[in-house]
């Protein structure tokens, strides 16, 4: 069961906005991914970093709670952010419904598309699970709904994806495969690269893998 920490930040200036610490683990009926999330205590500034980017003095700031069936579709998911909360699954299409911070208002929605994704490293994991992509096959492409901080925010989006390369590296713990991703977005044409070992992000943008307790998970 991999446990670690991630700091995420903005990918256009590197400025911190949250540290994650996750476990997650494979198992009989899936996958599922659980974390919780901090800030800085202050302004996300370099002043409140450590000596390699990581948040310090970081107040709670939401969770993550992410289950996918064995064909990698997502069957629960929960955030917390701000106040706001969202229960979503896979059902008819993708199901969600998002509650205020005052917990009286609740709205329901419903779209035609294959997952979710957000600014958790969970959903790269989850997306690349899903897809299940070999080197040599063509790019494919899927529809999201993205819950956008700090508010979650529910927006549909498609993605193209493919799997440029996967090779094993040999480590201390024996052999280690990393996967490297293209993803563009469809309505930009912006790409950029994922790099991710079983259940765990290795790199991708704002994200940084800063501690990993025990090696990723190997899928079947």
């Amino acid at each position: 069961m991999p446990r670690g920490r991630y700091s995420l930040h903005d990918p256009h200036d590197h400025t911190p906005l949250a540290e994650e610490r996750f476990h997650c683990a494979p198992g009989p009926s899936g996958w599922r991914y659980v974390s919780q999330l901090t800030t800085p205590s202050g302004p996300a500034t370099p002043s409140g970093t450590g000596p390699e980017g990581a948040v310090r003095h970081g107040v709670p700031a939401g969770s993550v709670d992410l289950a996918l069936d064995d064909r990698g579709r997502p069957i629960r998911l929960e955030l917390h952010a701000s106040g706001w909360q969202v229960r979503a699954a896979a059902l008819d299409g993708v199901t969600w419904v998002r509650t205020d911070p005052t917990g009286e208002h609740a709205t329901e929605g419903n779209v035609r598309a294959h997952a979710f994704t957000g600014s958790s490293p969970a959903f790269l994991v989850a997306t690349a699970r899903l897809l299940r992509l070999t080197p040599d096959a063509s790019a494919t492409r899927v529809r999201l709904v993205a819950f956008t901080d700090p508010v979650l925010a529910p927006r549909t989006l498609d993605q193209s994806w493919a799997l440029i390369t996967r090779e094993a590296h040999a480590t201390d713990n024996g052999p280690l495969t990393v996967e490297e991703y293209q993803v563009t977005a469809l309505d930009t044409g912006e790409q950029h690269t994922v790099h991710l070992s079983g259940d765990v992000v290795l790199s991708a943008p704002g994200i940084e893998l800063e501690d990993l307790e025990s090696p990723p998970s190997v899928f079947a």
